[in-house]
């Protein structure tokens, strides 16, 4: 609150910061120099045991055989039916041992219920984990002050442990923004106050503000939203994310077989980017809209916003496969008022993701004086034997503590 948060909303049963003032502002600071974010509510499933990787290659159809070490991977958790029950970040800490960097749904039960039949020896809980993301250009000149200039090797989807005056860390180059940017996993809860004034006090050279995650960015972007874009009644093919389903691994995972039915049938509707005619959006979208052709609704809005940058109303939407081609005209009805849209390409800036995965080297702009910090990170191997140490939180307590603020 002292740092200007004056919103939130609830997220896996948590409060989130969503409002640090003007939210065009925010994207400003966003795309120009850099935000620190708490999405701490963007809670972690851990998995380990010596079936660990079997274990999560089960929950997901995304071929992980190649998944090392270190490196993190966009994931799609899948139920039976082949629907989508979450979308999170998998983050590989050590032979033995995951992470689910979760959106927003109940993924904690589902694995420890999978767990249960499952004959594979493996733990699953919610550990003692909270993210910041440090997002936008200047966040790599941030890193450096406060990590060292080796962290600018850090390659885009992986990570590295360190601790930063005694505060232990798992650092990654991921992010919700499309922009250059990481996560900084804090492994002690008591801690997050310090790490949180150490980082805005090695941004201010930088232009670091707090800020929330912006939904004009992501929807720039095409990042999708739980909830919003997808949910358990939507299914890989229909937002194109065929690169993340894998049906012809040896691997079974839950959902295989009814995701090979779809792809053998087709699907009937898909998620494309729309532009909408008008007057600029006074605020991003609250519930779906209709998306008509001629005289009946062919689909929905899932996100919309106005691009201050793009000059231009973009929107993701699900529609019917007849409606899909590019150039396509729709009307779009908001609250009380129908529009014109047409379907275009999405992502509708940078597609290719280049921003977001540049070299932090490269993204760096001008010279600074960098501040003097207490003591620069320095980077740890954690063996295997020690993981014991970081004590994870009592499934039972945190549900019953995290259900009187959601």
């Amino acid at each position: 609150m002292r740092w200007g948060a004056r919103d939130f909303s609830v997220y896996n049963h948590m409060y989130i910061p969503r409002d640090f003032g003007d939210p065009e502002q925010n994207f400003w600071n966003l795309v120009n120099e850099a935000i620190l974010c708490d999405v701490a509510a963007e809670r972690q499933v851990e998995i380990t045991g010596p079936d660990a990787a079997r274990f999560v290659q089960i929950l997901t159809p995304r071929d992980l055989s190649q998944c090392a070490v270190g490196q993190c991977k966009y994931v799609l958790i899948t139920n039976a039916d082949g629907g989508i029950l979450n979308d999170p970040v998998l983050l590989r800490l050590a032979e033995n041992h995951f992470w689910l960097s979760l959106a927003d749904s109940d993924i904690l039960l589902w694995a420890q219920g999978v767990a249960v039949h499952s004959g594979l020896d493996v733990t699953i809980c919610e550990p003692d984990v909270s993210p910041l993301q440090l997002q936008g250009p200047r966040s790599g000149d941030i890193m450096e002050a406060l990590f060292g200039e080796e962290i600018a090797d850090l390659k885009y989807y992986w990570l590295r442990h360190y601790t930063l005056d005694g505060i232990p860390l798992v650092v990654s180059r991921t992010g919700w923004s499309s922009e250059l940017g990481y996560e900084i996993y804090l492994r002690n809860g008591a801690h997050g106050d310090a790490l949180w004034e150490k980082i805005m006090a090695a941004g201010a050279p930088f232009g670091l503000k707090p800020g929330h995650t912006s939904t004009i960015r992501r929807v720039e972007g095409g990042m999708l939203s739980y909830h919003a874009d997808m949910d358990i009644h939507t299914n890989p093919f229909e937002l194109g994310l065929d690169r993340l389903v894998n049906l012809d691994m040896e691997a079974d995972f839950i959902g295989k077989r009814a995701l090979t039915a779809i792809r053998a049938t087709g699907i009937t509707r898909k998620q494309v980017g729309v532009v909408i005619a008008g007057e600029p959006l006074a605020a991003p979208n609250t519930r779906a809209w209709s998306v008509c052709s001629g005289a009946g609704q062919v689909g929905y809005v899932t996100s919309a916003v106005y691009s201050p940058r793009l000059g231009k109303n973009v929107a993701l939407a699900m529609v019917d496969m007849d409606y899909v081609e590019l150039g396509t005209e729709l009307t779009v009805s908001l609250s009380g008022e129908d529009r014109s849209a047409t379907v275009v390409e999405k992502p509708f800036y940078d597609p290719k993701k280049r921003l977001a995965s540049v070299s932090s080297v490269t993204a760096q702009s001008t010279d600074i004086e960098v501040p003097q910090v207490s003591n620069v990170a320095t980077e740890v191997d954690i063996p295997e034997r020690t993981l014991d140490a970081f004590t994870p939180v009592n499934d039972a307590a945190h549900a019953e503590s995290s259900a009187t603020i959601g």
